[in-house]
């Protein structure tokens, strides 16, 4: 009885309808929370692009609306001609990093697009979304964290910007050229635009919703019945949820907007194998990172299939490599 009342409960979460307040009701609320975004990312609060018949306009800062669920899947087999990647000098090179994450979550895919390009080898600790006991011990109760020789980071954008400047991707002063210019307005649009397209299109129906959660209880870190609530409830919601954010963020056709967005991309390319030039920027990885997930469901396979991105996307997987995820115990 207590599984169909989460059942329920989660449903009529989806639909907007007031509940009880009920332990169940805790756990589908967190369970809804982890189907759409793990954190608010930096360039959310600092930079505001939208797409607009293909132009970036600037817009005034809103919150970021809830509405993403992203599910990492095993990329394509990595060719054994891989382009090099930028490994980090040894001296720069953090000793001991641990990502907290949601494997769903689409700011943690940024930077373990990071990490991974970098050449930086990472542990991952699986945040339970429901009792969150594994980030206890912090203050911040969101993910990513990343503990770096220590040292908590948060927030994605900051992360990234804080061990760029770390490892030497990037020096202090550089957000001052042109090119760091564009590429901080590109990874703004990533955080405020892209991944508010992907909700809709993951979850666009039944099917494509659940194919969502098979993967999330295969890899998220749920009890045996949280798993069977988030596979056949969470399916339920977030399908009834995307129909709502497809109306607040003005969305008419899914498909037509996740292709719009991929062309937008790379035209913003002009050419180039990256939008770093012959090598991948922070933007390139920010938009790698956030597709990475979805590339093998059938909202990836649709926009590879119908736009002319895969093949920025194929370099891309040659340029990051394989994961430098360290298996651990417990991971």
């Amino acid at each position: 009885m207590r599984r169909i009342g989460g059942l329920v409960a989660l449903c009529r979460a989806a639909e907007g309808i007031a509940t009880s307040s009920t332990a169940g009701n805790v756990v589908c609320n967190r369970m809804l929370q982890t189907a759409l975004y793990g954190t608010t990312s930096a360039y959310s609060r600092r930079h505001h692009w939208f797409t607009n018949s293909n132009k970036l306009v600037e817009q005034p800062a809103a919150h970021t609306v809830a509405g993403t669920m992203l599910f990492s899947v095993a990329a394509s087999a990595v060719s054994e001609d891989v382009h090099a990647k930028e490994p980090v000098q040894r001296k720069l090179r953090p000793n001991d990093v641990v990502l907290y994450q949601y494997e769903a979550c689409p700011f943690c895919n940024k930077v373990k697009a990071f990490l991974d390009y970098y050449d930086i080898p990472y542990k991952v600790v699986e945040v339970n979304p429901i009792s969150k006991k594994e980030i206890k011990w912090s203050g911040y109760k969101k993910v990513p964290i990343l503990m770096v020789d220590g040292e908590q980071m948060i927030d994605s954008s900051e992360i990234i910007d804080e061990l760029s400047q770390r490892v030497g991707s990037r020096a202090q002063g550089d957000n001052l050229s042109d090119e760091a210019g564009e590429e901080n307005k590109w990874r703004g649009w990533v955080d405020n635009h892209l991944v508010h397209v992907l909700s809709p299109n993951i979850y666009r129906s039944r099917s494509e919703a659940l194919e969502s959660f098979d993967y999330i209880t295969s890899h998220g870190n749920f009890s045996f019945t949280e798993r069977i609530i988030a596979r056949y409830a969470g399916a339920a919601a977030m399908y009834f949820v995307s129909k709502k954010l497809k109306k607040r963020h003005n969305i008419t056709d899914e498909r037509a907007a996740l292709y719009d967005a991929a062309e937008t991309w790379v035209d913003a390319l002009k050419g180039r194998d990256f939008l770093g030039g012959s090598k991948p920027n922070l933007a390139d990885l920010a938009v790698f990172g956030v597709l990475r997930p979805i590339r093998h469901l059938q909202s990836g396979k649709d926009m590879v299939e119908h736009t002319r991105i895969g093949e920025w996307y194929s370099r891309m997987e040659d340029a990051v490599g394989a994961s430098c995820r360290l298996e651990t115990q417990g991971a």
